[in-house]
């Protein structure tokens, strides 16, 4: 089997396919069994037969005695003509294509043309199991993938869904299933797929687990109340005003004469930086609303400890300013108190506006947002709502604009400028809130301008370096009001409280390495609730495919109009025609709804 005994008509092999040689040269000319030739190189080919082979019809296999050969050669060596002679009885072209075939599959020989080797009996039964569990797998396999494109699923299948799951929640990056079914490897064709078999329910969000959120609330102890000085202000009028269901009331406000106070929760007076709970809160960045659920960024026992009006005296970081005739925060004063709390809705104080107390309130906040105004502050009116899962039914409610919910704003933003002042006065590293001007200013009078508007601000930022704000109309502003909420305004407390009761505030960097961490969280947060609310709201539309109502054109774009639905607060893009205008109502009916695409269709009416 030499090299040099490869003439016209020798059966070669090249690769792992015969060919019968038809010329001999400086290269060798070789004819394949479906009629193509090739020229190669001597050492490209491999000497089965000298032949002379005229055509493949001559290599039908011939009958042999494959067991006993293998018997009698285990554990010896030998060539392949003499294998072929050992099974065939003969070498020729037919058997020497045969039993390369034999080599080539493995099972009883293994080694080279030269060298072919018999394999151990033991060897052999371990090969055979080994191929027909591949078998046996493939099969299973097989009747795996029919079942999901039938969209069934068995008992054991959910497990083999694991991988698909994975790319659904964004936690790899490729899927030999989806691969398999010929389907992309994307996120949305695993969700998809996840539906239709029945592995996720329709209704499941992936959303924040998909975004890299947590979703469970530190399980710590949570420690006593220090024992020290502070304030006593239950003498006065406290409300906390909230949305229907809160169940974390960290502000309050109340009215002594002309000065306003606004209490919040005292949650640095347990949470130290570095502890346990700090660093709980710190990996979390803020609380999680979805509506399904609320995954706290402290434990909820230390709300319950803390939040104001859930006990009947109630501990508080309280911040007393009062405005002056240019409408400036003057006289301000932080200081650790004890508050005594009623909590109310924002309608409940909406119907009170006219009583005594709630009039000075709401005059002094009047004063502080027309200040706001006259700097610009952003006036971007735009439909909200609120979306809640409650026992599976989702229910979705306009937020109304309220006078009450706005003197309620106005009060927490004086309650972030005076926290702000106060950390510049006494050079306390805290992170402000600062945003640039837009490079246009606008009063937008309606839904299509304040929908322009927004569009050309930039994100607000943590900083350490007090600057405007210039949305809410401020010089300088921190967010303090929500340290029960927001790791941001947990760290403002710390760094305040620290001061006003004698401490030593950290410093600039270890601040920075704080906001960085939480800031990086807080993206987190706002995308996982911003596509849950959005996932809910389709839920909704697809538990309605009769569903009508009415959006309004906000923008033009080159073949779509943008258009707004009030009722649920929801952008959609419609085809734009040519009578479309700006702010122009129109009427719509769902026409399909893409789940995992998180897509709604509507057609005009």
């Amino acid at each position: 089997m030499s090299d040099n005994k490869i003439q016209t008509g020798s059966l070669v092999l090249y690769k792992i396919r015969p060919a019968i040689v038809e010329g001999v040269g400086e290269k060798f000319e070789i004819r394949f069994e479906d009629g193509r030739t090739k020229r190669v190189r001597q050492k490209d080919i491999k000497l089965l037969h000298p032949g002379p082979v005229k055509d493949f019809s001559e290599l039908a296999e011939p009958p042999g005695n494959l067991e006993e050969a293998w018997e009698l050669l285990e554990g010896e060596e030998t060539t392949l003509p003499e294998l072929a002679e050992l099974i065939y009885g003969e070498y020729s072209p037919a058997s020497a294509w045969a039993t390369w075939r034999l080599l080539d599959e493995g099972l009883y020989f293994e080694g080279s043309l030269q060298s072919i080797r018999g394999r151990s009996a033991a060897a052999v039964r371990e090969l055979q199991e080994a191929r027909e569990r591949k078998a046996r797998e493939a099969r299973e396999q097989a009747e795996f993938l029919e079942r999901l494109q039938r969209g069934e699923l068995l008992d054991g299948d959910r497990e083999r869904l694991a991988e698909v799951e994975r790319l659904a929640l964004g936690q790899g990056n490729r899927s030999r299933i989806l691969a398999s079914l010929k389907l992309p490897e994307t996120p949305e064709s695993a969700h998809a797929l996840l539906i239709r078999t029945g592995y996720w329910p329709e209704e499941y969000n992936p959303w924040p687990r998909r975004q890299g959120a947590i979703l469970e609330s530190p399980d710590l102890p949570v420690p006593a109340l220090p024992e020290e000085q502070r304030r006593d202000l239950t003498h006065l009028a406290s409300w906390a005003i909230d949305d229907e269901g809160n169940t974390d009331p960290d502000d309050a406000i109340s009215l002594d004469g002309e000065r306003l106070w606004v209490h919040v929760a005292d949650v640095a007076a347990l949470v130290r930086p570095d502890s346990h709970l700090d660093l709980a809160a710190r990996e979390r960045g803020a609380n999680l609303y979805l509506p399904e659920t609320t995954v706290t960024m402290l434990p909820p026992a230390l709300t319950e400890e803390l939040g104001l009006g859930l006990k009947e005296v109630s501990p508080a970081l309280s911040f007393g300013f009062r405005l002056n005739e240019r409408v400036e925060l003057e006289e301000i004063e932080i200081v650790p108190s004890w508050v005594r709390v009623t909590r109310i809705r924002y309608d409940q104080a909406e119907q009170r506006l006219e009583e005594d107390a709630f009039r000075a309130l709401h005059a002094i906040t009047e004063r502080y947002r027309a200040a706001r105004h006259l700097r610009n502050a952003a006036v971007i009116d735009l439909p909200e709502v609120s979306v809640k899962v409650v026992d599976g039914e989702v229910r979705i409610r306009a937020l109304p604009r309220l006078a009450a919910r706005q003197m309620v704003t106005d009060a927490m933003l004086m309650a972030g400028e005076a926290a702000a002042r106060y950390a510049m006065q006494h050079e306390i590293p805290i992170p402000y809130a600062v945003q640039p001007e837009p490079q246009e200013i606008r009063q937008p009078a309606s839904m299509a301008e304040a929908y322009a508007y927004r569009r050309l601000f930039k994100p607000s930022n943590a900083a350490l370096t007090p600057d405007c704000h210039f949305g809410l109309g401020l010089e300088c502003y921190a967010r303090t009001t929500s340290p029960l909420r927001r790791y941001v305004d947990l760290l403002v407390h710390q760094q305040l409280r620290t001061q006003v009761t004698g401490g030593s505030p950290l410093g600039r960097e270890q601040i920075g390495e704080r906001m960085s961490a939480a800031s990086a969280m807080s993206g987190v947060i706002r995308r996982a609730e911003r596509l849950s609310n959005l996932h809910w709201k389709l839920i909704w539309l697809k538990r309605q495919p009769q569903w009508q109502g009415e959006g309004r054109i906000v923008a033009l774009e080159d073949r779509k109009a943008v258009v707004i639905i009030p009722q649920l607060a929801l952008e959609i893009r419609i085809r734009r025609s040519d009578d479309m205008q700006l702010d122009q109502v129109v009427a719509l009916g769902v026409q399909e709804v893409d789940i995992p695409a998180q897509r709604a269709y509507f057609r005009r009416l």
